[in-house]
């Protein structure tokens, strides 16, 4: 396992590019998205992007937005904003079916998946069912596993677990709740969680406490990049450990002054670093 610590300023241009879509999946989910780039042609490799819980693809805007010639696509998974809200199917495998589903609708045969929290575990799953179609996997706050994570089976049964619709805006309000970002970046993630409902925050949850993928992810072949924030409550350096260890292709990049959003935070940073790794797998 190779690890790197990453702690410098970098300068990056914007460039806003991004199209806005919404696509219908053959997994009966509706699903928006934003595009930028080029055209893909055939064999292109495009970057997707998968948010995590109760987020959207504006999750990745800052960075998208930072890498405007880059190929790319992020979507808005099943339960979140404008995606259709199913009464069940919060597995990693449903969220995963739903992205194969989402690739082959547009055509897209491989693709570099970066994946923050849910998304991480879904870009994981997908991964292990699907090597021949990952080139590469950028994982952000993610774990091996979260099977019975203390920190999170506490807030769910104690908070989660009862919650109603509408979902109480200040508890939205302190699960984004993010000291490093624009206070104008803060309001918007908020309002981007406000339409996710009870049941895709209770589902999600215990879907996430219950599942163990442990054993598959040695059957991961891409080459992955691990990109953990030191300050992350909800996965420690040990998961990050595990999960190089199992992965037969990762490595380790630390951000020593970052937490769970850390590509909120530092976005022009994990740009660069997304970047490289893109530019180290070819």
């Amino acid at each position: 396992m190779s690890v790197a610590w990453k702690n410098h300023d970098v300068a990056v241009i914007e460039v806003p590019r991004l199209r806005a879509r919404s696509l219908p999946l053959a997994t009966g989910i509706t699903v928006p998205y934003v595009t930028q780039g080029r055209r893909l042609a055939p064999g292109d490799v495009p970057l997707v992007c998968v948010h995590g819980l109760s987020d959207s693809w504006r999750s990745f805007e800052p960075v998208l937005r930072l890498m405007p010639d880059q190929p790319a696509l992020a979507l808005t998974q099943r339960g979140h904003r404008a995606a259709t809200q199913p009464r069940f199917g919060y597995a990693a495998v449903d969220f995963a079916a739903d992205l194969t589903a989402f690739l082959d609708a547009l055509r897209i045969p491989r693709a570099v998946l970066v994946g923050h929290s849910l998304g991480s575990t879904v870009a994981q799953r997908f991964a292990i069912d699907h090597p021949e179609r990952v080139a590469g996997l950028v994982l952000v706050g993610a774990n091996a596993t979260w099977q019975g994570h203390p920190l999170v089976k506490e807030l769910w049964e104690n908070v989660v677990d009862h919650l109603t619709d509408p979902v109480d805006p200040g508890f939205v309000r302190d699960f984004q709740s993010s000291a490093r970002i624009p206070a104008e970046r803060l309001e918007m993630m908020i309002a981007e969680s406000l339409p996710v409902p009870a049941r895709t925050w209770q589902q999600v949850g215990r879907a996430m406490l219950a599942a163990d993928m442990v054993d598959d992810l040695p059957r991961i072949t891409a080459p992955t990049l691990v990109v953990w924030g030191m300050e992350d409550p909800f996965c420690s350096e040990g998961e990050q450990e595990r999960l190089c260890t199992l992965i037969p292709r990762a490595e380790l990049l630390v951000y020593p002054d970052a937490g769970h959003n850390l590509h909120w935070e530092h976005p022009e940073r994990f740009a660069v670093d997304v970047r490289d790794f893109l530019a180290r797998i070819g």
